[in-house]
């Protein structure tokens, strides 16, 4: 390695690699950054400093960059894979991403590179999509190939998230993934202790919500203290994690919680909701609907709170709409998982 690591990211997002690399304090350079989504460049923006910006992955030409780039990382869209989903697989235009991403990666030719996606990828047609068709293309590649499912709630983040991640290599690694830690607290420590009246749902929505039938089938939980995997379509169906004012009038964040979020943006925790990224039209458009008339005790997770159940720091500047926020924290891979497998790609490379 150089004086600094040079990174690329595709599929950037909010920059959850970056902040990833960030809290390791290796030195770094964002050579280039990738995502078709304007408020997303919008957020990047207003964190991030950056060589160039492409809208477009079909559009790049990754042969300017090549044996230039340390680590390439990126996570294609994930609907067409995801349970949640339609699961359209490869047929659908988000799922043939992947074959640009793979494009890059041989353009680029990186020392390393990253690749994540839903644990959905595996199974979607009883897993011939994955052995048959996605993992041969990136055997093509002819880099040393690692991969595993991964839950953040194993890596210090409140929240029931299975991600598959593919590691590649150059040369040949004796690398591992990172081994599960053990979680210290619950979603509520990740929560403001206030009832902001602005998410409240109306007593209509809070009957759905507390429905015996949907919680027993587990589509909705109320202060709840392992949180339930939201499907795609819960701003239709009422799913997911919510927090009634009782139970946050509970609860005074010590002051050592207070440091830890401030610095991290995450204490440990005990596991909370999978934020999917279509998650945020019930949890903010219904507003309008609901609040100015009829407001119940239930309210939904707040942007701040979404980021930081993503693993993103209290110092992450919010610069796009709460609608934006919501969406793009769905979006985002979890920062710490991300830092704890950098941690361990840093060691076999031995970047310091």
């Amino acid at each position: 390695m150089s004086k600094y690591l040079k990174i690329g990211t595709l599929f950037s997002g909010i920059g959850a690699f970056e902040q990833a690399v960030k809290r390791t304090g290796i030195k770094h350079k964002i050579v280039f950054a990738n995502d078709i989504d304007k408020y997303c460049k919008q957020s990047y923006n207003a964190n991030y400093e950056y060589g160039k910006w492409y809208d477009d992955i079909i559009k790049m030409d990754g042969t300017k960059y090549r044996n230039k780039i340390d680590i390439l990382v990126g996570g294609s869209p994930c609907q067409s894979f995801s349970i949640a989903g339609e699961r359209k697989g490869l047929e659908d235009p988000r799922g043939q991403l992947i074959e640009q991403y793979i494009r890059i990666v041989r353009e680029i030719q990186p020392k390393v590179f990253i690749f994540e996606n839903v644990k959905g990828l595996l199974t979607l047609k009883s897993g011939r999509v994955w052995n048959e068709i996605v993992y041969p293309m990136f055997q093509t590649l002819n880099y040393d190939l690692h991969w595993k499912v991964l839950n953040a709630k194993d890596y210090g983040i409140p929240q029931n998230r299975n991600r598959l991640f593919l590691v590649g290599f150059k040369n040949k690694r004796d690398f591992s993934f990172p081994k599960p830690i053990k979680l210290k607290y619950k979603m509520v420590d990740f929560l403001d202790k206030v009832f902001y009246p602005e998410h409240a749902v109306s007593k209509k929505a809070a009957k759905g919500i507390t429905d015996t039938t949907r919680l027993k089938k587990k589509f909705t939980q109320v202060d709840g203290e392992i949180a339930l995997c939201q499907a795609r379509c819960q701003e239709y169906n009422l799913r997911g994690d919510f927090v009634t004012k009782e139970y946050l009038n509970k609860f005074i964040l010590s002051d050592k919680l207070k440091k830890t979020v401030l610095r991290y943006g995450s204490p440990d925790p005990e596991i909370a909701k999978t934020i999917l990224s279509s998650s945020w039209k019930y949890h903010y458009a219904s507003r309008d609907n609901y609040i100015t008339v009829d407001k119940s005790n239930i309210r939904r997770l707040t942007p701040r709170e979404c980021l930081r159940l993503m693993g993103f720091p209290e110092s992450f500047k919010i610069v796009a709409n709460n609608t934006q926020i919501y969406k793009q924290s769905g979006n985002s891979i979890v920062v710490d998982v991300l830092y704890y497998i950098f941690k361990n790609i840093c060691k076999v490379m031995k970047w310091k």
